[in-house]
């Protein structure tokens, strides 16, 4: 009896030795997570620190000018306009897959406007209006029938580049006003006018989802939908603002891009879409929380930006460019979700 009865005392180890296990695992966890989260927050800046230096080193008398710089910011200021607003809904924890298509259709119905004989105002109107609804029909779809945002987009997409065709015709719209073209090709203390407009849009939402109200609902849907709606959120009216702010934004930069090309084709937009989710997973990797943030996903537009500005300039093609894209959008969101494990 007395053997049994020690038998149990005897097995369990040491209480300190059982603590100050448990310490060191704790400790050695915060460290991990520490410099994981140091890691995941410069790794994209050094990044692009290091695209700059390396295509610096290259053609150094190209590359690093004022007048290639310029250029840089011009090439990108469509896809800041487009990735700005994609930020939002990505925000709020969807993604929209019609921004491009939307781009596309909206220069489209400018252009067709303008020929038709309207005013430069009604006619941008117009454009602003057409990706508004596009948008809200995404968050109708998104917030309030439940749809995947996957497919709700993905077959809005498909559906609006078919209105592209339509307005179109399947052909070039050409022989636009010079009054409306200063707006793409214009300039301002030097710099192209759809830089600032970039800037405008990028400024304002930044301001919306740092200090407005529904910035922090935004924010709250994408953190916790069921915890925002307890609070008292109306979650479905969140999201789907949200789409419509995607929608809206994505039609003034087709408006710009169909003014800086002088002309609109059906499909004149698309490739922004997968640039766009591009940056702002790009920006994700900067947030210790892995969240979208406008700062992060202007330095995800600006690593594509110089990667591309700069594999032209050393005359790689265009299909390693679009290789290259895709090997970054996997990495961003793979080095995200690493990250997120991490910090959880």
């Amino acid at each position: 009896m007395n053997t049994a009865q020690k038998t149990p005392v005897e097995n369990k180890p040491p209480q300190g030795s059982t603590m100050q296990t448990r310490a060191a695992a704790g400790e050695g966890a915060r460290r991990y997570t520490s410099a994981l989260g140091a890691m995941k927050s410069g790794g994209t800046i050094i990044g692009f620190i290091l695209l700059v230096a390396v295509f610096g080193m290259m053609r150094p008398e190209v590359f690093l000018t004022f007048g290639n710089l310029r250029n840089v910011l011009e090439q990108v200021a469509i896809l800041a306009i487009i990735a700005s607003v994609q930020t939002v809904v990505m925000v709020v924890g969807n993604f929209d897959l019609s921004v491009g298509a939307t781009a596309s259709l909206s220069g489209a119905v400018v252009a067709q406007l303008l020929i038709g004989g309207q005013g430069i105002a009604v006619a941008i109107a117009g454009a602003l209006v057409v990706g508004a609804l596009v948008g809200a029909v995404n968050g109708y779809l998104t917030a309030y029938l439940k749809l995947s945002a996957f497919v709700a987009t993905l077959a809005t997409m498909t559906s609006v580049s078919g209105l592209a065709f339509i307005v179109t015709d399947g052909t070039t719209l050409f022989g636009l006003p010079q009054g409306f073209m200063s707006l793409g090709q214009g300039r301002w203390l030097g710099l192209p006018i759809p830089i600032f407009v970039a800037i405008a849009i990028a400024v304002m939402v930044w301001f919306v989802l740092r200090n407005t109200t529904i910035g922090r609902r935004w924010h709250a849907v994408g953190g916790n939908a069921e915890v925002a709606k307890l609070s008292g959120v109306h979650v479905n009216r969140v999201r789907f603002l949200a789409f419509v702010v995607a929608g809206a934004g994505a039609a003034l930069a087709g408006v710009v891009l169909t003014s800086r090309l002088a002309s609109a084709t059906a499909t004149s937009g698309d490739s922004y879409m997968l640039l766009a989710i591009a940056a702002v997973f790009l920006g994700m990797t900067i947030s210790k929380e892995g969240t979208a943030n406008i700062g992060g996903t202007l330095i995800g537009v600006g690593i594509l930006g110089v990667l591309s500005n700069g594999l032209n300039i050393i005359g790689v093609s265009t299909y390693v460019q679009q290789f290259l894209t895709g090997i970054i959008i996997i990495a961003a969101v793979a080095f995200s979700r690493l990250g997120n494990k991490g910090v959880s």
